[in-house]
């Protein structure tokens, strides 16, 4: 289990406030209009600008 389905309908792009979504293999979250993407570990979302892995 990576992440609640209902946490990440209320969880938002700390950058830009934007929608975010769940990646395919579930190890991570990601804001299309920042293209970056946030690790989940341990379960839990990191939800820090500066942990965030650019999609660029």
């Amino acid at each position: 289990m990576a992440i609640d389905k209902e946490l990440l309908e209320i969880l938002v792009c700390p950058k830009c406030k934007g929608d975010l979504e769940l990646t395919p293999e579930e190890d991570g979250i990601v804001c299309k209009a920042c293209k970056l993407k946030y690790p989940i570990k341990e379960d839990i979302p990191i939800m820090l600008i500066d942990e965030a892995i650019s999609l660029d």
